[in-house]
C-alpha cells in the first residue's frame, strides 16, 4: 500500500498514543500517521511544508480528525479537506469527547463522514476503534481517486 492507511489528528498525546494502541489491533503502526495539529494535518494531505516528501497522490483512506485543536479547529480542517478537490472524498471520521447537537450538527454539515464519542474508557475505546477501521478499512469501498472520476 502506498502511504499511510489512516490518519489521525489529535493534539493530545495521551490520546493519541490511547487511539493508535487501540487501533493496532486492526491497523499496522507504520499505517497510521500521527498530526498533532490542523495546521500538520493539511499540510500531510496536501503535502507541503514538513510533509513535501509525501507521494501527493498517495492519500490516506481513512481521517480520524478531533474537533478540538490549536489554532486551526478540527472543523476548519474538515471545510479544507472538502473544499479541494483532491481531497472532497476522503473519508472524515470526527471523533470527540463532546456529544453536543451543535457540535456533531455542524461537523456533519461540513461533510463529517461519522461522529464517534471518545470513551474514556480504554476497552469500549478499544472496540469502538477496532469496529471503525474494520469498517473504513476493509469493508468499505473507497471513492475513486479524482483522476479516475467520470
Amino acid at each position: 500500500m502506498n502511504g499511510a492507511a489512516l490518519l489521525l489528528v489529535e493534539d493530545s498525546p495521551e490520546d493519541a498514543k490511547l487511539i493508535a494502541s487501540a487501533l493496532s489491533r486492526v491497523v499496522a503502526a507504520d499505517q497510521v500517521v500521527h498530526c498533532p495539529t490542523g495546521e500538520d494535518a493539511l499540510d500531510y494531505l496536501f503535502a507541503r511544508g514538513r510533509h513535501t516528501a509525501r507521494a501527493k497522490e498517495a492519500m490516506p483512506r481513512l481521517v480520524l480528525l478531533d474537533l478540538n485543536l490549536p489554532r486551526i479547529s478540527g472543523l476548519e480542517v474538515l471545510r479544507q479537506i472538502r473544499a479541494t478537490e483532491a481531497t472532497r472524498l476522503l473519508p472524515v471520521s470526527v471523533l470527540s469527547a463532546s456529544v453536543e447537537q451543535r457540535d456533531v450538527r455542524a461537523a456533519v454539515q461540513r461533510g463529517a463522514n461519522s461522529y464517534m464519542r471518545k470513551s474514556l474508557d480504554f476497552v469500549k475505546l478499544s472496540e469502538s476503534m477496532a469496529l471503525l477501521a474494520r469498517y473504513w478499512l476493509e469493508l468499505n469501498i473507497p471513492p475513486p481517486s479524482p483522476n479516475h472520476l467520470d
